[in-house]
């Protein structure tokens, strides 16, 4: 069984993590060479993409930090976990919902859910 809380404890790290190298070798360790992240306004494949999908984000949303809600749950290779994205001390604008399919430890396949954003 996959350890849920690990995998999404370490999604989540990901997705803060603003050094470009320090950001690459969370990739390395956690991702599948292949992967595949979608999500209704985005996708990337391998960890190049991913690498430049996660910095897109952080500079589309300075100072936003991305943190669990709830705890992330699965069965077998099949995660499911829950985030907020915002700035610290306010209620986050962004929520969503992801779902992982993991081998060997390492993410194959996300697909994400957007559960609320702000009206535009």
């Amino acid at each position: 069984m996959t350890d849920a809380r690990a995998i999404a404890e370490n999604y989540i790290a990901l997705w803060n993590e603003t050094d470009p190298k320090r950001r690459q070798a969370l990739i390395e360790k956690g991702w599948a060479p292949d992967a595949v992240y979608v999500d209704p306004m985005m996708q990337a494949k391998g960890h190049a993409e991913i690498d430049g999908l996660v910095g897109a984000v952080q500079e589309r949303f300075p100072n936003f930090r991305f943190n669990l809600i709830g705890k992330p749950d699965g069965f077998g290779d099949h995660v499911r976990f829950s985030w907020s994205l915002g700035p610290d001390n306010i209620d986050a604008p962004i929520e969503g919902t992801d779902f992982a399919v993991v081998k060997a430890d390492r993410i194959q396949t996300v697909t994400g859910f957007l559960d609320k954003v702000p009206a535009v």
